[in-house]
C-alpha cells in the first residue's frame, strides 16, 4: 500500500465535481475496494444536495464524521419522522465530528456554502434496502424534494416529517 496525501487540490475538486454533479455531491473513495473491512471516504455536499433519510440496520454499521470545510446539519429522527436531534458540525467547531450508530434514522444537510467531510464506516459496502430508506420523506428526483430539504435545513428537535 502506497502512502496516499490529501492536498488542496482534492478538495477543490471535490468541490468543482459536486457542483457539476446531478446529486450536487460527489466523493473520494481513500479505501481501495468496496469489500474493505474499513470505509473510508471525503464527501462533499453543496447546499441543495438531498440527502434522504435513511438508516443502516446492520448491526454493524455505525457512521463516523469529521468535518473539514464548511458547516453542515445532521439530523436524527425516530422512525416515525419526529426530529429527535440536530447536531451542526463545523470545520472551524466547536462541534467538528459525530459518530451515527447503526440503526440510526438520519440525514444531512449543508448550510449555505460546499460543506466536505470524512466519513468512515465499517464495510464491506452495502446499498441501502427499501426498508432502510424513510418512507415518510420523499426519494431523490421527486417533486417534492427541495421543500422537503427546505424544511430540513431549519427543522428544530420534535418537528414532524410524516405528515
Amino acid at each position: 500500500m502506497a502512502i496516499q496525501l490529501f492536498d488542496d487540490s482534492l478538495f477543490s475538486q471535490l468541490q468543482d465535481g459536486a457542483a457539476q454533479s446531478p446529486r450536487r455531491r460527489l466523493n473520494h473513495n481513500i479505501h481501495s475496494d468496496l469489500s474493505d473491512p474499513v470505509q473510508r471516504l471525503f464527501i462533499t455536499l453543496m447546499p441543495d444536495s438531498y440527502v434522504r433519510p435513511h438508516r443502516h440496520s446492520q448491526s454493524d454499521k455505525w457512521e463516523f464524521f469529521l468535518m473539514l470545510e464548511g458547516t453542515a446539519s445532521f439530523v436524527i429522527f425516530s422512525q416515525e419522522g419526529e426530529v429527535l436531534a440536530r447536531h451542526t458540525l463545523c470545520a472551524q467547531g466547536p462541534l467538528r465530528g459525530l459518530e451515527i450508530p447503526p440503526g440510526t434514522w438520519h440525514s444531512v444537510v449543508a448550510l449555505e456554502q460546499p460543506a466536505t467531510f470524512l466519513e468512515v464506516k465499517q464495510g464491506p459496502y452495502q446499498a441501502l434496502s427499501a426498508e432502510d430508506m424513510a418512507n415518510w420523506a420523499p426519494a431523490e428526483g421527486e417533486p417534492e424534494v427541495q421543500a422537503f430539504l427546505q424544511r430540513l435545513k431549519g427543522c428544530q428537535v420534535g418537528d414532524k416529517f410524516n405528515g
